[in-house]
């Protein structure tokens, strides 16, 4: 009886195959617009997660402050790191792979008659290991450099297509505010990083140099710590503020006065942002399936109207109510399935598109697609189940005197 309904359901189909397609609009429409959402978030969510991963591995960050949800320190102390506290990190603490100072200032760069405002880093070595970044043109700075703030430098490739162009730009001089910084190497390029800052535009420059010429004092505002292996990620947080909190004289109970964070805690801040970003507009999208569960029904209702006698005649003959009900169900579920699949593969189709042109990631949410099937399917059993039951519960002798 069932394939028996279905075929019926198929025919009718074809009969009306204009007016199917019109009908089944709205299911399209509905589940392509979620997994092209879905394929976009999901996407946007990968880059997120590689741009966090090129910022470092395995990485605490150190900060001069107080995270802005904890109380706020009486006396609003904020005093800054210094270089003992790097080499008390280094010695005292287990499992570290690199500590470097990051002190950053933006400063107008300028080659010959070019000129470009750039971000420039006063650091160590170890700094190239925590980020995992290489030098591939030149070298990294020498003990004599680091420890007498020598005017070296290191830049990315931003810098060097800015200002050098086809020039070769190791061994060059720029000059950095008013005086001359000679080029040792060039960075090799990440891109940009989380919200589309760009990594490659940067300036290395020796912690002491950066102190002495740019900053003007010996603070340090922020550590950069690299750990062995993310296992020792937490235990590392506990040392450093322990260590922190007794070289900095704080409390028992005191608010502490810098803070800790690790890439895992801002990487998964941003990606549960993404997803629920994500997952909003999916369901956004999805109220386009109730539409087109409105659509499916009208028209089943329109074609009980156009098809009473045909009822009438099957109900007078021995049909019974539940065969009507099943033919007119299977019809819409037919409908919404049929509708459902087009959608999932106009929604694959518009979603590689859309990730292709943003250079995102091309990601296939294969749960998100069961789902839209599952629902686009529900649809048209649960609005093609009032026709079915109207057309069930017509009067046969009604039915065939209707016109």
């Amino acid at each position: 009886m069932l394939v028996n309904a279905f075929l019926i359901a198929l025919k009718e189909i074809r009969r009306n195959i204009l007016r199917s397609f019109l009908t089944i609009l709205g299911i399209v429409i509905g589940v392509a617009s979620v997994i092209a959402m879905v394929m976009i978030g999901d996407g946007t969510t990968e880059n997120v997660k590689e741009s966090i991963s090129k910022l470092g591995t395995n990485m605490l960050t150190l900060r001069v402050g107080q995270e802005r949800r904890g109380p706020p320190r009486e006396d609003n102390s904020s005093k800054p790191f210094t270089n003992e506290d790097i080499t008390a990190i280094k010695n005292e603490v287990q499992n570290i792979k690199a500590v470097a100072a990051e002190n950053s200032a933006t400063v107008n760069v300028v080659y010959g008659n070019k000129s470009n405002s750039s971000s420039v880093i006063g650091t160590s070595n170890d700094y190239f290991i925590i980020k995992d970044w290489e030098v591939t043109d030149g070298r990294t700075f020498d003990d004599a450099e680091l420890n007498s703030g020598k005017s070296s430098c290191i830049i990315g490739t931003t810098i060097v297509k800015q200002l050098f162009e086809n020039e070769n730009a190791v061994g060059a001089n720029i000059r950095l505010k008013n005086f001359s910084c000679n080029v040792i190497g060039v960075l090799k390029s990440k891109g940009a990083a989380a919200f589309g800052r760009d990594q490659d535009e940067i300036v290395i420059v020796p912690l002491k140099m950066f102190q002495r010429k740019i900053k003007g004092d010996k603070d340090i505002s922020s550590i950069l710590i690299s750990i062995t292996e993310g296992k020792y990620i937490e235990n590392a947080k506990t040392e450093i503020t322990s260590l922190m909190q007794e070289r900095r004289n704080i409390k028992i109970g005191e608010t502490d006065n810098f803070y800790i964070r690790d890439m895992e805690e801002i990487l998964s801040t941003m990606t549960s942002t993404t997803q629920m970003l994500t997952y909003l507009l999916g369901s956004i999208a999805a109220i386009s399936l109730l539409v087109g569960g409105i659509g499916i029904m009208n028209i089943m209702l329109v074609s009980v109207t156009e098809r009473t006698r045909e009822i009438g005649v099957r109900l007078a003959i021995g049909a019974m109510e539940s065969e009507v009900l099943l033919q007119f169900l299977v019809e819409a579920v037919v409908l919404s399935t049929l509708g459902g699949m087009i959608g999932i593969l106009f929604g694959l189709a518009i979603g590689y598109i859309v990730v292709h042109s943003m250079s995102l990631a091309f990601i296939i949410n294969n749960q998100i697609i069961m789902i839209s099937f599952f629902f686009s399917t529900l649809i048209g059993i649960v609005f093609g189940y009032f026709p079915a039951r109207k057309a069930a519960r017509l009067n046969p002798i009604d039915a065939l005197r209707y016109e």
